[in-house]
C-alpha cells in the first residue's frame, strides 16, 4: 500500500512489535499509519458495546485509534512515531480485538443498554451485573509501571503566543513578527509537522514547509509536538506579563511542562473532523475525507483501490475538488454518494468510505479564557464571535481560522495575515 510518493522522505526502515508480530515500517511514520499499511483495520473495541474501531481523523482528535504502547494504555497511535523496538497492542477485547467475545453486548442489547435500571429489581442480580459490566467496560488497564521520573516544569513569558500552526496560525505568527521585529513570538503546534489541514491536500506539505521557514526567518519560535492542554485563568507566576490577560497556558512538550504567560494570545486551533449519521458509520474503514488526504498526500499510503466519499453538502467544495483531483492523479477511483444514499446502504466491499462534512471548531481553550462562544450550525458548532480585528470578547485574546468557522485553507491563510497585523497594532 506504500506505492505512492510520500510528501517527505521516509525515515530509515524499522520494525515494531504488534501483539507479537513484527511489522516493517519507517522511522517517524505514525503507528496507526504503519498498521493501516499492513491491512490492519481494527485497532480496538468500543468501551461499552465492544464494536470494532479503526482510525478516523488521523489527526489525534477522535480517540478511535487508542492502543497500548510500550506498556501505557490509551495512547493515540496516530500521534506516536514508529521507532525500532516499539511495542503496541490492542485493548478492551477478549480474547483479541479481531474476534472479541465481549461483542455479545452489542448483540444482546440492539436498542441500547440502560445501565441505570438494568437488573435493579434484584440487589444480588444488580451487584453481579455491575461487577460484570466493570470487567467488560472501560478502556485499557493500568500501565505496566509508574513513570520513572517527574517531567520538568518551567515558566516562560512571551509577547505573543499563537496556538495552532495551520494556514491561519502560520500566517498570523509571521505577520506579527514582521510587523514587530524583536518581539517574542512563539507558535505552538501539537503535530510533528506544521500545516494543519494543508497536510490533507496535494502539495500541502511542501507549501506548509515553505510557510514555516518564512515564519522562522521572520523571528517566530516554532514549537512542534507541543500540546496546549489547558488555560488556567486563576494561576500566576513571578514573570507574568503586566499588560496581558491573567493566567497561564499549560503546554506539554517533549522536555516537560511549560507554564506560559503572554501579552497576547491568538488561537488558530482549527477544527475537528465530524462523522455523518448512516448505518454502521463507526466501523473500521470509514474515515474522514481529510484523513484520506493525509494518508495519500502526506504518507504515500494507498487507502484502497476505490474511495467512496459520503457527503451532506456542507464540506468545503474547493478542498474536495483538490482531493478528487489528487486521488485521480494517483490512480485511485472515487465514487461520491449523498447522505441519503448512504443511509440506504452503500456497497463498500474493497473500498474505504471517506466522510466529507463541515468540521467543528476546536474552541475549548477560548472557552477556558472566558471568551464568549455561540452555537452556530453554519459554522459547525461553538465558535467565538470576532470582528474585523479578530479579537474575542476577552481583551488580548484573538481567534482566527477554522476555530471561528470553517471556510477553507485559502481564506484561513488570508485571515491569518489580517489577524496578525491587527494583533501587532495592539502591542
Amino acid at each position: 500500500m506504500r506505492n505512492l510518493p510520500a510528501a517527505l522522505e521516509r525515515g530509515r526502515p524499522v520494525t515494531i512489535d504488534f501483539e507479537g508480530q513484527s511489522i516493517a515500517t519507517f522511522e517517524g511514520e505514525p503507528v496507526a499509519v504503519a498498521l493501516f499499511a499492513t491491512g490492519t483495520r481494527v485497532l480496538g473495541r468500543s468501551p461499552k458495546y465492544h464494536r470494532p474501531r479503526g482510525l478516523f481523523c488521523l489527526d489525534g482528535h477522535c480517540g478511535s485509534c487508542l492502543l497500548r504502547v510500550d506498556g501505557r494504555p490509551n495512547v493515540r497511535s496516530c500521534m506516536v512515531p514508529a521507532r525500532e523496538g516499539l511495542r503496541c497492542e490492542r485493548q478492551n477485547a477478549f480474547p483479541d480485538a479481531e474476534l472479541d467475545l465481549l461483542q455479545a453486548a452489542d448483540w444482546l442489547f440492539p436498542k441500547g443498554m440502560d445501565h441505570h435500571r438494568l437488573m435493579t429489581g434484584s440487589r444480588l442480580g444488580n451487584e453481579l451485573f455491575v461487577k460484570l459490566v466493570r470487567q467488560m467496560g472501560g478502556s485499557g488497564t493500568l500501565p505496566d509501571r509508574p513513570p520513572s521520573e517527574t517531567p520538568v516544569v518551567r515558566n516562560e513569558s512571551v509577547d505573543v503566543c499563537v496556538v495552532g500552526a495551520g494556514p491561519a496560525g502560520l500566517a498570523a505568527a509571521t505577520a506579527v513578527a514582521e510587523a514587530r521585529p524583536g518581539m517574542r513570538v512563539v507558535l505552538i503546534d501539537e503535530q510533528d509537522h506544521t500545516g494543519g489541514s494543508l497536510l490533507a491536500e496535494p502539495g500541502g506539505v511542501e507549501l506548509a514547509s515553505a510557510r514555516a521557514a518564512a515564519a522562522v526567518r521572520a523571528g517566530v519560535r516554532l514549537w512542534s509536538c507541543a500540546t496546549a492542554i489547558a488555560f488556567y485563568p486563576e494561576d500566576g507566576q513571578d514573570s507574568v506579563v503586566a499588560d496581558g490577560p491573567p493566567g497561564l497556558l499549560a503546554v506539554v512538550t517533549a522536555q516537560g511542562l511549560v507554564r506560559l504567560a503572554a501579552r497576547r494570545f491568538l488561537y488558530a486551533t482549527g477544527s475537528y473532523d465530524q462523522n455523518l449519521p448512516f448505518p454502521d458509520n463507526d466501523r473500521p474503514g470509514i474515515i474522514s475525507a481529510r484523513a484520506c488526504g493525509r494518508l495519500v498526500f502526506r504518507w504515500g499510503i494507498r487507502p484502497a483501490p476505490r474511495v467512496i466519499v459520503v457527503g451532506d453538502g456542507t464540506a468545503d467544495t474547493a478542498f474536495l475538488a483538490r482531493l478528487y483531483a489528487g486521488l485521480d492523479e494517483r490512480g485511485i477511483a472515487v465514487q461520491t454518494v449523498t447522505l441519503d444514499q448512504a443511509q440506504s446502504g452503500v456497497g463498500a466491499r474493497g473500498a474505504v468510505i471517506a466522510v466529507a462534512t463541515r468540521p467543528a471548531p476546536a474552541s475549548e481553550l477560548l472557552r477556558q479564557h472566558g471568551a464568549e462562544l455561540r452555537l452556530d450550525v453554519a459554522k459547525g458548532g461553538f465558535a467565538p464571535p470576532v470582528g474585523p480585528t479578530f479579537e474575542s470578547t476577552v481583551a488580548g485574546v484573538f481567534a482566527v481560522g477554522d476555530v471561528t468557522g470553517f471556510r477553507g485553507t485559502e481564506i484561513a491563510y488570508s485571515d491569518g495575515r489580517l489577524a496578525g497585523v491587527a494583533l501587532a497594532a495592539t502591542l
